[in-house]
């Protein structure tokens, strides 16, 4: 058909295995995120993120100018701010966050695990970038990867 776009799928050709061994782990806020799926594993279309993490932590309020983000919780609970709405995400929630929408995150129970996945690898890049930087440096390393921060992190 003319004037459409190829699937984004289309551009991972070389299958991919990662194991915990060559996967990386980031620095990130405090805690580690480890990247179960990179994305130069899939030829810059996604990347998969795995974090555990205590209670409080979570991400200042942001938007993600171009991807989109899903996270799936695994054990634990978060809450999940997104358009001004409250949402409690407990094990086995996945939550769908659209490029453009103000959202941010915090764990309410003990600890939580939670897998994120990103449309495109410019979040990996960021929190890659700004790992062990100083935290007053945040919302402009992440303007430069496409995300606005806007706010603080959600209270508990």
């Amino acid at each position: 058909m003319t004037g459409t776009q190829p699937d984004p799928a289309a551009r991972i050709v070389t299958p991919v295995l990662t194991t915990p061994e060559t996967q990386r782990t980031i620095p990130f806020l405090g805690q580690s995120y480890r990247v179960r799926v990179s994305g130069d594993d899939t030829a810059g279309t996604f990347a998969l993120m795995d974090t555990e993490a205590g209670r409080g932590h979570g991400s200042p309020m942001h938007v993600h100018r171009n991807d989109s983000e899903v996270f799936l919780v695994l054990e634990g609970t978060l809450r999940v701010i997104v358009d001004g709405q409250e949402y409690e995400a407990g094990a086995g929630a996945a939550a769908v966050l659209p490029a453009g929408r103000p959202h941010g995150f915090v764990i309410t129970s003990e600890t939580a695990r939670y897998l994120t996945l990103h449309h495109g690898p410019a979040f990996e890049r960021f929190t890659a970038a700004a790992g062990g930087e100083d935290p007053s440096r945040l919302a402009e390393i992440a303007d430069a990867y496409g995300i606005d921060i806007i706010g603080p992190p959600p209270a508990l």
